[in-house]
């Protein structure tokens, strides 16, 4: 391993040898270079009618777009979610931090067909080629309203589905080119449906499970076939350049989005009771070097985001994980290579061009070290091809454009035949832990395998872990056939007998499924339904709690729901919120003395949480127990148990569940809308008089009003609802995501109470000056940190008609701006408009005085003044 103080500058390493002799005799090194952005061959034809689209899974913590071309992520061209018209974000995670964690995955599948290899790709690399399409759309269901259509066969909280294939091969916009077949995309013919799914529930925020059945509608049988999925990264801050100048031949150059390092989790050690094992993690993952640390924001992208396959795909296969740093310079392109396999690619060691080598990579069954290591191998090293020299293999293992492909095989597809091959797709916090470790341990000294012991991925195994056994639970026999899945037996005690030690006490954890899906896991209640109404410096919300209320957990099978929690926050970020309310059921959890506990006796929880008057009727005396008042189960403590009567042996003692504000309208700020309604039986039809006007329940109507807040900004806020967990398995109360149902409101009259009233528009702030901070003040760059300050500028438009025009005028009349508003009668933001100060010709607006004209629909105009100072 070499040191920085012996660094030998330009050492040919015996893999230039190598790599002499693979150009010699393999294939060219000279091939024909990927078409780039911009010079894609564009033979649209209009036969060709397939819709290219993307959906976006948006309900937890992980944000990114699915499509119905093979792509995950958008690449270098941007998309918008075809049903929401929404701005595809390059999977932001956290939600709200408004980073990048990937640039581009991609389904690969190759196979040999008689005598040809080839391999179909929903994205590849410094291209926008596809050769993947769709004319269907895509299908959209949710658990979340069981009443809705979409939720019937609904898999998770948010289930996109979408069917594609690669037989299109003419008439496509962006067709793909093989530079060492020099052909154009040969397909496979392969149909695959493609089905996402995405929870909101906190244990199973960070991560989304893709399955691929992947069918051959050919006439060919696929052999030795193999499925990957390719992975470009690129974790930055969004809102940075991250294509930029190509560097020159020979370098690597380093800016945002461009410094990533990557690697292979196989296993990782946990420990049961007291035993420890290893966990099956198998996941590739990629990170940023060194986390973007600033003296103000702390580690910018701290986070990492990881790809692996599930099910039998993983346990049945061979795995291949191999990645690469490209490079326009054929002889600085490299990727790891074991010696006895190496091969030119088609361009160097590194990136895979045409089809015979994306092959080639997929089905090599090797596991590249960790690209932290790469510096790590001397010119003695028999194992591995290393890069051409020293200062190379040092850049790549300090940060690079790294990219990788993982991939399981061989799969024999008959024609009309198909395999499933599902996937996860797993972010985890806080890789970057120490600022300083990057520094210390691979830049100014390399010592990679103290900055891999010095970073934290605990975070993704955990993620890894749950979205494994959601995807097939652990000891749940799903097909009826008696096979619980894999298990392990932890020996707690055993005792000497004439026969030699017993075992006297185990413990059986069941780590793996029986090999048939579930994608099932515990969940909270669902989230109520809101409105929120503004009124004067304040919200009214109003939420129904019906679903909330009457649903069964999967897995008890019992109701659970505890209560609700309302939050208010500046933006929708998680750290924005603040809890303003609160109602949960008056129950209490029984804290039970086990003697014999380890490694002391002490009092544990072991039953879901019971009612006052459940707990007199367990403990009370008499010819009527649920009446005795000498119950009371506020009297006892750890240090005065309730003694049985019965079983003096028994000692318990009770503690409320939550904070017991369990008096609507009293304890909680939370009240009834209706609240003489009488509880409805819902095994029989509602009648008119029980439902409101939108069709809901009255019983289960609530409201809170939350007053003090500035009318000049807007407020989000979101109703969750909570349940008790489930002490036996040791699951705590989980809650249902924030981001199902944030509304964002200002706080300020109604629309139609402004109509009403004929209010006059007006703007703020007025005169916008530029030494008022504010930015520093919150009223201005929410969300925006990454950006100057001149581009977060904003003044609203308040009091406006839900729908109207408005015109910037300079003091000459000249036309500055126009904007549509455009809402309907009471829609959150309805009487608000923010405009940015930036002219009609994407300038930034210059002292003066302006006016302003609104004009709404029936042509009535109102005109003001507007004074910049700059």
């Amino acid at each position: 391993m070499y040191s920085r103080t012996n660094i030998l500058k330009d050492l040919r390493y015996s893999a230039a040898a190598l790599l002499i002799a693979i150009v010699t005799i393999g294939i060219p090194a000279s091939t024909e270079p990927y078409p780039q952005t911009g010079k894609d061959r564009d033979t649209e034809h209009s036969a060709y009618v397939a819709r290219d689209c993307m959906r976006i899974h948006n309900i937890n913590n992980l944000q990114f777009g699915v499509s119905n071309f093979g792509r995950i992520g958008t690449g270098m061209k941007p998309f918008t979610d075809c049903h929401t018209g929404a701005a595809v974000p390059r999977a932001e995670f956290p939600r709200g931090s408004n980073t990048v964690h990937l640039y581009n995955a991609a389904l690969w599948v190759g196979a040999v067909v008689g005598r040809d290899t080839l391999v179909t790709c929903g994205a590849e690399f410094n291209t926008t080629a596809l050769e993947m399409h769709s004319d269907q759309p895509f299908i959209h269901r949710s658990t979340l309203d069981q009443n809705a259509p979409e939720a019937w066969d609904a898999i998770s909280e948010q289930d996109f589905i979408s069917v594609y294939t690669d037989t299109f091969t003419s008439g496509v916009r962006y067709p793909s080119w093989d530079p060492v077949a020099r052909r154009g995309h040969r397909p496979l013919n392969l149909e695959i449906t493609q089905r996402s799914f995405a929870w909101s529930y906190e244990y199973a925020s960070d991560f989304a499970l893709i399955e691929f059945t992947i069918k051959n509608i050919g006439d060919d049988k696929l052999k030795d076939a193999y499925v990957g999925i390719y992975v470009d990264a690129d974790v930055h801050k969004a809102g940075t350049n991250i294509t930029g100048v190509p560097p020159e031949p020979g370098t690597k150059g380093i800016t945002e989005g461009k410094d990533d390092l990557t690697g292979y989790i196989e296993t990782y050690p946990s420990n049961h009771l007291i035993c420890d094992r290893l966990d099956t993690v198998a996941i590739a993952w990629t990170a940023d070097n060194n986390g973007d640390f600033t003296s103000s924001a702390g580690m910018v992208v701290p986070g990492m985001i990881g790809f692996k396959f599930l099910g039998d795909a993983l346990d049945l296969r061979r795995l291949s994980y191999n990645w690469w740093a490209w490079n326009y310079s054929a002889r600085y392109d490299y990727g790891p290579q074991l010696r006895e396999n190496a091969t030119v690619l088609g361009h160097g060691l590194g990136t895979p061009y045409g089809d015979i080598n994306k092959y080639r990579l997929m089905s090599n069954g090797e596991v590249d070290f960790d690209q932290a290591f790469c510096a790590s191998f001397d010119a003695t090293n028999r194992t591995w091809v290393i890069p051409q020299t020293y200062g190379s293999a040092w850049r790549m293992a300090t940060g690079a454009d790294a990219m990788y492909v993982i991939s399981v095989g061989p799969y024999d597809i008959s024609p009309g035949a198909s395999i499933t091959v599902p996937i996860a797709v797993v972010a985890g916090e806080n890789f970057h832990s120490d600022h300083l470790n990057h520094l210390r341990n691979l830049k100014n000294t390399y010592r990679p395998d103290l900055f891999m012991a010095n970073s934290d991925i605990s975070d993704l195994i955990e993620n890894t872990l749950t979205a494994t056994r959601i995807y097939d639970n652990p000891g749940i026999d799903t097909d009826g056939d008696g096979y619980y899945g894999k298990f392990h037996i932890c020996n707690l005690d055993s005792v000497l007998t004439d026969h030699g030690w017993v075992i006297s006490s185990a413990d059986t954890l069941f780590y793996e499924g029986d090999g048939v899906p579930d994608f099932r896991g515990a969940g909270p209640p669902p989230a109520p339904s809101i409105t929120v109404n503004p009124v004067v410096n304040g919200l009214r919300v109003r939420f129904n709690g019906y679903f909330s209320e009457t649903t069964r957990d999967i897995f008890s099978g019992k109701i659970d729901f505890e209560g609700y929690r309302i939050y208010i926050g500046r933006d929708d970020r998680e750290s924005s919120y603040a809890q303003v309310a609160s109602y949960d059921r008056e129950n209490y959890d029984k804290m039970v003395y086990v003697a014999d506990a380890e490694p002391s006796p002490r009092f544990e929880l072991r039953e879901e949480p019971l009612t006052a008057e459940e707990l007199r009727c367990l403990y009370g005396r008499g010819a009527d127990p649920c009446a005795d008042a000498r119950v009371d189960v506020g009297a006892y403590s750890a240090a005065d148990p309730y003694v049985h009567p019965q079983f003096p042996e028994s000692l318990y003692y009770f503690v409320p569940h939550d904070f017991n504000a369990s008096e609507l309208g009293v304890t909680s700020p939370i009240r009834k809308l209706y609240p003489h309604e009488a509880e409805p039986d819902l095994s029989m039809a509602a009648k008119p008089e029980q439902l409101t006007d939108e069709g809901y329940l009255k019983y289960y109507e609530y409201e809170v009003l939350i007053e003090g807040l500035l009318p000049t900004v807007p407020y989000h806020v979101a109703v969750t609802a909570f349940d008790f967990g489930m002490p036996s398995s040791g699951l705590a109360p989980l809650e249902s995501s924030k981001a199902l149902n944030t509304v964002a409101e200002y706080p300020a009259s109604s629309e139609a109470n402004l109509i009403g009233a004929s209010l006059d528009v007006y703007v703020y702030p007025n005169p916008y000056r530029i030494d008022e901070s504010y930015r520093a003040r919150g009223f201005e760059g929410i969300k925006q940190e990454h950006m100057p300050d001149y581009r977060v500028r904003q003044i609203t438009f308040a009091n406006l008609p839900p729908k109207c025009t408005i015109r910037i005028h300079s003091i000459d009349g000249d036309l500055i701006r126009e904007m549509s508003h455009d809402y309907q009668l009471d829609q959150p933001g309805s009487g608000h408009h923010v405009w940015d100060l930036v002219t009609r010709n994407r300038q930034m607006l210059v002292s003066g005085l302006y006016y302003w004209c609104v004009e709404d629909e029936n042509g009535q105009t109102q005109i003001g003044k507007l004074v910049i100072l700059f």
